[in-house]
């Protein structure tokens, strides 16, 4: 990470941007308040940025988002995203390599960070703001949101790769 290009930074720059404004501002309605789209630049700043760049992005990036009405979650969404960006990148980059399905890869890589990000605000907020019962609330909706980070990363991935334009980000 010593060289880092301008072409890299303007890109994480761009990713760490889109990742704040994302969480913050873009809120879809549901039933009990709100979903975010800020999963999908967690996904796809992992995807494409790598581990170091992606995960720094994804945890960086909704920490900050954190600072505007839920600053008590700063914290632990820093770690949490950091890990659920981690965990699917690594995977993702696994599993193409074991089966060259991207799109399998990217579901996959997805639904488990899902899964770490959900059981991460389980487990945080049962430690510092209620019981395991009321945490467990949450567990549904950190869940649809994860799905619809994952639905719209792979969208975006499908738009970008097709476009050339992932090839040119990446090199």
């Amino acid at each position: 990470m010593k060289n880092l290009s301008t072409k890299k930074i303007i890109i994480s720059s761009l990713f760490l941007s889109l990742t704040i404004i994302s969480t913050t501002f873009i809120r879809i309605p549901i039933l009990l308040g709100y979903v975010n789209l800020g999963d999908a630049f967690v996904f796809l700043s992992a995807f494409i940025l790598g581990p170091i760049l992606g995960t720094i992005i994804a945890g960086v990036g909704c920490a900050t988002a954190d600072l505007f009405g839920y600053i008590t979650y700063a914290p632990g969404t820093l770690i949490i995203k950091m890990a659920m960006a981690l965990v699917a990148c690594i995977l993702n980059k696994v599993l193409i390599k074991a089966t060259g399905k991207r799109l399998l890869a990217e579901i996959i890589a997805g639904i488990i960070g899902t899964i770490i990000m959900a059981f991460g605000y389980f487990i945080y907020e049962t430690l510092f703001f209620s019981t395991a019962v009321v945490a467990f609330v949450n567990v549904p909706w950190n869940l649809l949101q994860g799905a619809v980070g994952i639905f719209i990363s792979i969208i975006i991935m499908r738009i970008l790769s097709s476009t050339k334009i992932l090839e040119k980000i990446q090199n």
